[in-house]
């Protein structure tokens, strides 16, 4: 199984770090199963973190056909204007940096890995955002960070107040350090219970709330 994170000039380097640190502990804990790489839509090449913190080196292109996970992280930078992401705001913005990555190639290579059988798109917090603003999840199950929930719903997705939402082949996580959690979740559906438990006491991080699924019964007003 091949996951491939990407990158895009302004990710948030907890999205991408987090869940890398998880799936590439469980490739560990489980030799040959699993194979974790960070690419960008243009291909090898160092790539700028937001809030000009670090840079991380993409190994390859993007590739939907090769990659049967492949995650998208949110950004990095001041919160800008949420609510209306056409809104004037800085360069440095989360909307400025998000509208730059609908600017290039990622959004059609992003359509191709959703319209493939058997493969799976995750995101972190505002990594959703990057799927529903290129119009790619709408009428879909999706979370973000709390402050994005409402722009998120208004692209035609159905926002989920949750940490984790697993929607089939779309599974998002909310507010950044939910890369952990979407990690441990993915893993484990992937890969099994065994190897997700040995990755939890490994990092000494227990998983938080219940990951949302559209099954069961719907649950009457409190």
């Amino acid at each position: 199984m091949l996951c491939q994170i990407v990158l895009f000039d302004g990710f948030d380097p907890l999205d991408v770090i987090a869940p890398y640190e998880v799936l590439h502990a469980g490739a560990m804990a489980a030799p040959g199963a699993l194979r974790v790489e960070l690419v960008s839509a243009d291909g090898a090449r160092e790539v700028p973190a937001g809030a000009g913190a670090v840079s991380l080196r993409a190994a390859a292109r993007l590739d939907p056909q090769r990659a049967d996970l492949v995650l998208v992280p949110g950004a990095a930078g001041p919160l800008g204007n949420l609510a209306d992401p056409d809104a004037p705001s800085d360069a440095d913005s989360i909307p400025a940096v998000l509208g730059r990555a609908l600017g290039t190639g990622l959004p059609a290579l992003l359509k191709e890995a959703l319209d493939r059988p058997g493969s799976t798109v995750a995101t972190v917090c505002g990594g959703s955002l990057v799927l529903a603003t290129a119009g790619l999840i709408e009428g879909r199950h999706a979370t973000t960070h709390h402050l994005g929930l409402d722009l998120l719903d208004s692209t035609g997705a159905i926002a989920v107040d949750a940490r984790v939402v697993d929607d089939g082949d779309l599974v998002t996580g909310a507010g950044v350090t939910s890369g952990l959690d979407l990690g441990l979740h993915l893993l484990e559906r992937e890969l099994g219970p065994r190897i997700a438990h040995a990755v939890e006491r490994l990092f000494a991080h227990e998983r938080r709330g219940t990951v949302w699924r559209a099954t069961g019964p719907v649950p009457a007003a409190f």
